[in-house]
């Protein structure tokens, strides 16, 4: 296995940083760029409706269920070396999907990119952690890394909306070309990997076999919930087979002795309440992308450019919360004293959507939202991604990577699948009740006070989440404040509990 020093510190960290931020915009800006090419890709290969979904859904399966795998290679093979792979298939991939002449070679290009992606996530987070162990250099390093995580996807809501408006949707899959090709020179400025004498790369192969196939069928039931209905029998079999898959897992890890997923890794309060925290606040994030998405641009009639330059002041903020707030407050307040707020302003700033109609307006009734939602998941990210790989040993902290970045997509996945069927049912349910059985076409005012009041209600649900995922962390995540003064040994990433 490899592992990185404690006690050597980069002295080109801060160059590696800007090509670590580099790979994860690319992953992030991967995850939300594709939504707004994805009416012009359906058009041009003929695709039909109820396939287009997983044009989406081949990325979040693959990257989803296979980063726990892709953490461990990284801890085995070398991080650096995992870097630049990843980096170059990620790169590979999307130039195939670029230059897909049908469905099928599409659907192969995003689950390549989903998978190289689950390669590279864990790695540049591993990267981050084993670069930066000064407390304070460690918490400015997670707040420019945090609001990359946190305002890329809207970031690449706006570039989507302009390359497929000015160019042409093939460009939102090779963009990833050159911004993978100028990421790879961070060879020369990451660490060095170092190999343990006499160790051996040993995969715990029934781990992988169960935890990939168990979230596996935990996404695609919840893809399935969302078109067929969370009573329907594909998706409540697949849900029970993952949870039976993902419970199997963990016996299986408990008994292995080089374990996927050491069970100390998550088992730590502090880092469990990280991942929490990651996979429920989330369904904030993705709420206000998916149905404000389809708000602007079928209620509002805004343009795929317009509607991702209408996502920027949520960026801004997202920005302002992690970089400008979170940075400074790190090293001096334990981790809870900015999640638990964040949690709750994320709250208030979904719940300031309940009210929305199909004549409110931007300034009045979106910006307020985007304002506190992406200070709010500021406040979170930084913190949550810092004492997520905190205290772990440097041979797991590749591991740690991937338990939070996979911890993001499930949340995500499962959170929008939710949602979607939750505003679904409250849409069918409106113009039932205003149109019964009549014949005819539906006038436009109805369908649109229909569509706004299933987003509504899926606000409200996405706003108790939120709010209970507040109480949760509060309650589990009892880290005190970090030391004023600690030696380079003892910041080795230790302000939390360590093993």
């Amino acid at each position: 296995m490899t592992m990185e020093s404690p006690h050597v510190t980069n002295p080109r960290r801060w160059l590696a940083l800007a090509f670590i931020g580099l790979a994860q915009l690319m992953i992030v800006l991967d995850i939300t760029i594709v939504n707004i090419a994805l009416p012009s890709a359906q058009a041009d290969l003929g695709i039909s409706d109820g396939d287009r979904q997983w044009v989406i859904t081949a990325y979040t399966l693959a990257f989803g269920s296979l980063l726990l795998l892709g953490g461990r290679i990284a801890d085995y093979t070398g991080r650096r070396r995992t870097f630049v792979i990843g980096l170059l298939g990620f790169a590979g991939a999307s130039a195939l999907g670029g230059a897909a002449s049908g469905f099928g070679m599409l659907l192969a290009a995003r689950a390549l990119q989903g998978a190289f992606a689950a390669l590279l996530a864990p790695t540049a987070l591993s990267l981050l952690a084993v670069s930066f162990t000064e407390p304070r250099e460690r918490a400015k390093a997670f707040g420019v890394f945090g609001a990359i995580a946190g305002g890329g996807g809207a970031l690449g809501l706006v570039l989507g909306g302009a390359l497929t408006e000015y160019l042409d949707w093939r460009w939102c899959l090779y963009v990833n070309v050159p911004i993978a090709v100028l990421a790879v020179f961070g060879w020369y400025v990451l660490p060095a990997d170092a190999r343990t004498p006499g160790a051996a790369a040993r995969f715990d192969i029934p781990g992988v076999l169960l935890a990939v196939s168990g979230l596996v069928a935990v996404v695609y039931g919840c893809s399935e919930a969302e078109s067929e209905g969370w009573g329907s029998l594909g998706a409540s079999g697949l849900l029970t087979l993952g949870a039976v898959l993902l419970f199997a897992f963990v016996l299986v890890e408990r008994r292995v002795a080089r374990p996927l997923l050491p069970l100390r890794v998550v088992a730590d309060r502090t880092r469990g309440s990280a991942y929490l925290a990651v996979a429920m606040s989330v369904v904030g994030m993705f709420a206000l992308f998916l149905f404000l998405t389809y708000y602007m641009q079928v209620v509002k009639g805004y343009s795929a450019l317009v509607t991702g330059v209408a996502f920027l002041p949520m960026s801004f903020a997202v920005v302002v919360g992690a970089a400008g707030v979170a940075t400074r407050l790190i090293p001096r307040v334990p981790p809870r004293a900015l999640m638990v707020p964040g949690l709750l302003i994320t709250a208030l700033g979904v719940g300031l959507l309940i009210p929305l109609d199909a004549g409110s307006s931007y300034a009045g009734g979106l910006l307020p939202s985007e304002i506190l939602v992406g200070f709010g998941m500021g406040l979170v990210m930084a913190p949550a991604m810092n004492y997520a790989t905190h205290g772990v040993r440097a041979e797991e902290a590749g591991v740690a990577s991937a338990t939070v970045n996979t911890a993001q997509q499930i949340g995500g996945s499962i959170g929008t699948a939710l949602l979607n069927t939750i505003a679904t049912s409250a849409t069918t349910d409106y113009l039932s009740s205003r149109i019964g059985e009549r014949r005819g076409p539906v006038p436009k005012d109805t369908v649109k006070a229909a569509l706004v009041e299933g987003y509504t209600e899926a606000f409200v649900w996405a706003t108790v989440i939120l709010v209970a995922a507040a109480g949760v962390v509060a309650f589990l995540m009892n880290t005190p404040r970090p030391p004023r003064e600690q030696g380079v040994e003892d910041a080795q990433p230790a302000t939390a509990h360590s093993l």
